[in-house]
């Protein structure tokens, strides 16, 4: 996973426990490993993080900056409807994704970002809504779609929609699958 994070040795600390966690799982992954993995100390880990639900927390806001910003790029980008909502909905979960399907940890990580990071998950999803909202309201406006509800309903739905299909998937394949028709679904449904 590719953490957009300005501080150098941040992102390091970042990297350095998504690779423990996806690999060990959130338990059994210790700031030892974290820092060993980081290439510092123990003690300038703490430094930086007072513990690793600190770390978890900061990996579950570098998620979310990333994908609103790859999702606001998408639904700016020149191209059709279709196109907008398919890269847009691939961004919304985008690669971590894959990583925390394809990890053996993969439930344990979603169960320790609720259990660690839901104050965090909250407010990301709220700004993703919001983005959306704000999209769909100046689409709308613009004549590029009709809507059948308020933007906010609507955003509302496409989260809750990619969240279903993310937690129906069996397989990273099956998620990309579903994430690709429920865009079809959605620009077929908003289409002028």
């Amino acid at each position: 996973m590719n953490i957009p994070m300005p501080d150098d040795k941040t992102q390091s600390i970042l990297q350095a426990a998504w690779d423990g966690f996806s690999a060990y799982g959130f338990r059994k992954t210790s700031m030892d490993d974290i820092a060993r993995g980081a290439g510092m100390s123990r003690p300038a880990l703490y430094l930086r993080f007072k513990n690793k639900e600190a770390i978890f927390r900061a990996l579950v806001e570098a998620f979310y900056l990333r994908a609103s910003s790859e999702i606001t790029a998408a639904l700016q980008a020149e191209g059709g409807l279709k196109q907008k909502l398919s890269t847009a909905f691939a961004a919304h979960g985008g690669e971590t994704m894959e990583a925390m399907m394809a990890s053996a940890h993969g439930m344990e990580l979603l169960e320790a970002s609720m259990s660690h990071a839901g104050e965090v998950i909250e407010a990301g999803e709220a700004g993703l809504r919001r983005i959306y909202t704000d999209w769909l309201a100046k689409a709308a406006e613009e004549g590029n779609v009709r809507p059948s509800a308020a933007p906010e309903d609507l955003a509302q739905l496409f989260c809750a929609g990619l969240k279903g299909i993310k937690h129906t998937s069996g397989s990273y394949p099956e998620y990309r699958q579903g994430v690709s028709n429920y865009a079809i679904l959605c620009a077929e449904a908003l289409r002028p």
